[in-house]
């Protein structure tokens, strides 16, 4: 069973066959980069952007958007982290966030899945976490170096290996929550 995934981030390849292989689904890298709807809304973007791929394609595949969701900067970067990622990197947030005592944040993403002609699917998932005082680890990508999951134990996403973060990212949930839908929808 192979599934296409249509992005043109390597790193969310990485972490999604990696949690595709555990469950014997092969997923296939369909490396482009597509127009996403600017929304405020995650599972809105994911809606769209699979709708659109599947569409142009004429194949059955699945696209993720994710964002950091800072609560002391009432949600910003949210839907827009790419963007402001590429703009003001970690070290915009961090000078954001500098003298702010409440560090509480938010990973989500959305996986949205369509087949051509059909209704997407999105499935979410989220991790709370807080933002680090400084860039921390070599690993992931994007705000992975400063963001603290709870669940973790103090160190930052991109301090721990691929397997480790898959264990409850925001990615991995909604991957999860993915091929659990999809296996059930197969039998």
């Amino acid at each position: 069973m192979a599934l296409t995934f249509v992005t043109s981030n390597q790193h969310k390849f990485q972490e999604v066959s990696e949690l595709a292989v555990k469950r014997g689904i092969e997923v296939v890298h369909y490396k482009w980069r597509y127009v996403e709807i600017q929304a405020d809304d995650l599972e809105e973007i994911a809606r769209a952007s699979a709708k659109e791929v599947s569409a142009q394609l004429k194949c059955p595949c699945f696209v993720e958007d994710a964002g950091l969701f800072v609560m002391a900067l009432k949600g910003f970067p949210g839907p827009y982290s790419n963007y402001v990622f590429r703009t003001l990197g970690n070290s915009g947030i961090l000078k954001l966030m500098s003298g702010v005592n409440n560090r509480d944040a938010e990973f989500r993403s959305a996986v949205g899945y369509c087949e051509p002609g059909g209704e997407p699917m999105v499935f979410v998932g989220r991790v709370e976490g807080e933002i680090a005082e400084q860039v921390r680890g070599q690993g992931g990508f994007g705000f992975d170096p400063i963001f603290i999951p709870r669940e973790g134990d103090g160190r930052t996403f991109a301090e721990m290996p691929v397997s480790e973060k898959n264990l409850f990212s925001h990615r991995a949930r909604a991957v999860d929550r993915f091929l659990n839908w999809f296996i059930e929808l197969k039998r």
